[in-house]
């Protein structure tokens, strides 16, 4: 082993100042440093010596938007909305609302009332409604806006909670139930996401009840999505509800025409915007990989469109143009007067959900044989944000159905499946029956369409 004199002295010969220019090429630089601290990420007040800010150590500008960056990611990973990132007041469509002008009347006066509530977050905040009232897209948003101002918010969906809390009586749980209870309890803004009938039983009933009236007490700010009606609830939870003084309700019911209620349905608005036609396939900035899988993801669904075989899966990372792509194949279809059925996977869990209500105007196996039998199903955005063990169960049955039967289906997701194990994706991986199509872009719907293709070669 060399002495540690000798390397010093190697050292002290090559720190001259000519072979410091010489070595300046070995330091990697940046394409576009920043023009205030030319890469360095920090600067010093140009004051004579003697000032008492002389020698004083900032950080540039360019390395707070990072870490503004970071505490975002935090933000998002804390929240469980990053499978609903593109729920937001920007991606709220007027066309879902139909054109009645009664309809967009009361509509527009919600949403200014849900917009206050953003902008002061106090108290509670009630969104009542059938289901297909836009109550989680709206929650949702509330969310973002929440994580955009750089608080803490947690969204969860009730039944899953309730599922979450019993899993954590189990020996093998790596989350103790004192912790997750708390976690929710105590959180600075909580979204409680279709809080309904179906939590039945007393113990459920009584975590409810005791998550609710902590809030109420502290005045915890709470946003709460219900699709029951409000008269069946129990009596004490609905008196911390229906508190006047401590939040306000609105009811979405009038905000929509009854036609938007029809689970399995693609609205207008989006059959006339995403269309193969006008899939954004030349962005800015695209590396040859990026823009070879573009074309890829949108051959393959041209040609499962003309030919609708066995199932197409599309996944990637949100706003790379999945749901696009799926609703453009069912134009194609809905032209030839194909039965297509399209259905948000969080959403359409609650409906099922909802169905076993008695009040119920449609009859749970009704709607899931249509589910299971459609000539071409359209799953968006499978995956991890619904994981109660009855949504797996409802899922997995779908799944296999379609499976056994070759039915056509298109799958979208943010999961790439290949290091997932369990039976669902199990079947989504079968090269038999299935293509499995990664679409690697960055998101699209915050860059306008470039002129001409630009992309780099590596």
């Amino acid at each position: 082993m060399e002495e540690l004199g000798k390397i010093l002295k190697k050292v002290a010969i090559t720190n001259t100042s000519e072979d410091n220019k010489s070595n300046e090429s070995l330091i990697p630089k940046k394409n576009n440093p920043c023009p205030e601290c030319n890469g360095v990420g920090w600067q010093t007040k140009n004051v004579p010596v003697g000032h008492q800010d002389f020698g004083e150590i900032l950080i540039c500008s360019c390395q707070s938007t990072k870490i503004d960056t970071e505490k975002t990611k935090k933000l998002y990973r804390y929240s469980n909305l990053e499978s609903l990132k593109r729920f937001k007041f920007e991606t709220l469509k007027d066309d879902y609302w139909k054109s009645d002008t009664t309809v967009n009347l009361e509509y527009l006066k919600s949403l200014t009332e849900i917009k206050k509530y953003t902008d002061s977050l106090k108290g509670w905040l009630i969104l009542t409604g059938p289901h297909g009232s836009g109550k989680t897209h709206l929650a949702s948003a509330i969310g973002h806006s929440i994580i955009d101002k750089g608080h803490l918010v947690l969204f969860v969906h009730v039944p899953d909670l309730v599922d979450h809390l019993k899993s954590t009586f189990h020996p093998t749980s790596d989350t103790s139930y004192s912790e997750l209870f708390e976690q929710v309890k105590n959180t600075p803004y909580l979204i409680l996401d279709d809080l309904g009938l179906q939590i039945s039983s007393p113990w459920a009933q009584e975590k409810l009840r005791q998550i609710l009236n902590y809030r109420y007490n502290l005045e915890l700010p709470t946003v709460i999505t219900i699709g029951d009606n409000l008269s069946k609830f129990d009596p004490y939870i609905l008196s911390r509800i229906k508190d006047t003084n401590n939040g306000k309700i609105i009811d979405l019911s009038k905000t929509i025409s009854k036609t938007t209620t029809s689970i399995g349905d693609i609205p207008i608005a989006m059959q006339k915007t995403m269309t193969f036609g006008n899939f954004i396939l030349e962005r800015q900035n695209l590396t040859s990989d990026q823009y070879s899988s573009l074309s890829a993801a949108l051959k393959s669904s041209q040609s499962f469109a003309q030919n609708p075989d066995g199932w197409l899966t599309l996944y990637g990372e949100t706003g790379v143009g999945k749901t696009h792509l799926a609703i453009a194949i069912a134009v194609e279809q809905i032209k030839n007067n194909s039965n297509v059925f399209f259905a948000f996977v969080p959403e359409l869990m609650d409906h099922l959900r909802f169905t076993y209500n008695p009040q119920s105007d449609v009859q749970y196996d009704t709607l899931f044989d249509e589910v299971k039998n459609a000539s071409l199903l359209i799953l968006d955005d499978l995956g991890k944000e619904r994981s109660s063990t009855w949504a797996i169960e409802k899922l997995y049955q779908i799944i296999v159905h379609r499976h056994n039967s070759r039915l056509p289906t298109v799958i979208t997701s943010m999961l790439d499946f290949k290091d997932e194990l369990d039976p669902i994706t199990s079947r989504v991986q079968d090269g038999y029956i299935s293509q499995v199509v990664p679409i690697k872009a960055p998101d699209y719907r915050n860059k306008k369409k470039s002129s001409s293709r630009r992309y780099s070669k590596r």
